[in-house]
């Protein structure tokens, strides 16, 4: 296996959350008080930081923060912790995006869908949609040819109404901290 592919791997398992693509979970009974906020705020920047640091930045015992910190852990509002890597630097600079329209919605396609997208591991990303566009994908490769591989694949796995696809020139925001 070559640097690139085990780096990719790497990153791929670090930055990609693996989810089902048609299943959301909405959380409405959590009640997060300004010390929890906080906390995920300093977290969102910087999750390597000691107990002590994350102690006197919101003013609370290392135990009381410990605590809190498995209790959000807990209740899945931290889902994991991860190194968050440049793409460029493990040998994947080109982020593509993949806009799908489908005449199928029924659970044999749907399941078909999951199935493709998860079986890539150059595709990142993937949301389900409202409106025009049903799905939108995002891809990380090496480069364009790496890109056209991929889209060949996919597009030959599954049964698509329309497919189009856009390189990103530029990356102007790229935020992984959530405004709370």
């Amino acid at each position: 296996m070559n640097r690139a592919y085990l780096e990719y791997h790497l990153y791929k398992d670090l930055i990609c959350e693996h989810y089902s693509i048609y299943m959301t979970q909405t959380r409405t009974d959590l009640t997060l008080d300004p010390t929890d906020l906080e906390l995920l705020r300093a977290l969102q920047q910087d999750a390597s930081v000691s107990m002590e640091h994350l102690a006197k930045t919101v003013g609370a015992s290392k135990t009381a923060v410990w605590n809190r910190v498995k209790r959000l852990q807990k209740d899945g509002v931290i889902k994991r912790q991860v190194a968050i890597l440049d793409p460029a630097s493990v040998g994947l600079p080109e982020t593509f995006f993949i806009a799908i329209k489908t005449n199928q919605h029924e659970d044999k396609w749907l399941k078909r869908f999951d199935e493709v997208v998860h079986k890539h591991p150059e595709i990142v990303e993937v949301h389900r949609l409202a409106g025009e566009t049903d799905y939108l994908i995002k891809v990380q490769v090496a480069s364009t040819r790496d890109f056209d591989q991929l889209y060949k694949s996919v597009v030959a796995e599954i049964d698509l109404y329309s497919v189009t696809s856009s390189l990103s020139m530029e990356v102007l925001k790229y935020e992984t901290a959530l405004p709370v």
